[in-house]
């Protein structure tokens, strides 16, 4: 099978993280891959490297989503290369750490660059691929939170930006059936370095303990699991579109489920 042969999938804000574990699983299974990232170039190369070691080409593009002609090109370029796209997920994400307390801190700007990334940034990365995906029967998976589901999270901007995706997956998954199917991820507390990154080393530790003493199943997600259903909505769930998928632990159950 050649490089055009194969199936090919976008997976913005990959250099690290969640798209990073996506883009390699997918490239171990033998998809073409797109590596994006807006600043982490080091870090892109590094993941692009480790996607080629698993057989995969690989396409490595800076971009940031907030801007329309970005995501033109990004997927212009995907297009150029192979020919075709037959996946997009939408991982490009940002935030702010702060509760109530830090209200006065969110001006309009912060909450602006924050909906900009995160759900005009969704919304334009669908745009410039749906005649793409529509042509190879592909799929959307949008990477959302738990955040957009309950109404909690790391700042108001986020939790706002994440519903957004949400109402956005519902939509879509309807306007743009039956050629393409639409479903977002929304995971809570992941053991990546955008906690740490947030909140500190030593906080973001004391956060996931916390939420492993709280959750049902007593863990956190890694970046692998968030992967894993990722890739199970790109590459399998042939009848599932529209679906919001909790990968919280049992954080939506609600309740104190504090081990005794």
């Amino acid at each position: 099978m050649t490089d055009s042969q194969k199936k090919t999938a976008l997976i913005t804000g990959s250099a690290t993280g969640v798209g990073a574990a996506t883009a390699l699983q997918l490239a171990q299974r033998g998809w073409n891959v797109v590596v994006n990232y807006s600043r982490s170039e080091q870090e892109a190369q590094e993941t692009a490297a480790a996607c080629r070691a698993a057989g995969a080409d690989v396409l490595v593009l800076q971009a940031d989503v907030s801007q329309d002609a970005d995501c033109r090109r990004l997927v212009d370029q995907t297009v150029a290369r192979w020919g075709r796209l037959d996946a997009l997920v939408n991982n490009a994400g940002t935030s702010v750490f702060g509760d109530e307390a830090k209200w006065d801190a969110l001006d309009a700007e912060v909450f602006q660059r924050i909906l900009g990334v995160n759900a005009v940034g969704t919304f334009q990365m669908v745009r410039a691929a749906v005649p793409h995906l529509k042509a190879a029967q592909g799929s959307i998976v949008n990477v959302s939170s738990v955040a957009g589901a309950l109404g909690i999270g790391s700042s108001i901007p986020y939790i706002a930006s994440k519903g957004a995706i949400n109402s956005m997956t519902l939509h879509l998954a309807r306007s743009l059936a039956p050629e393409i199917r639409v479903n977002a991820v929304c995971p809570g507390f992941i053991t990546s370095r955008w906690f740490a990154r947030g909140l500190g080393e030593a906080a973001a530790d004391k956060a996931r303990q916390n939420y492993e003493a709280t959750v049902p199943l007593a863990r956190a997600s890694t970046p692998e699991d968030v992967a894993e259903s990722i890739v199970w909505l790109v590459t399998g769930a042939r009848t599932v579109t529209g679906e919001l998928v909790l990968l919280d632990s049992g954080t939506h159950l609600g309740g104190d489920w504090r081990r005794r």
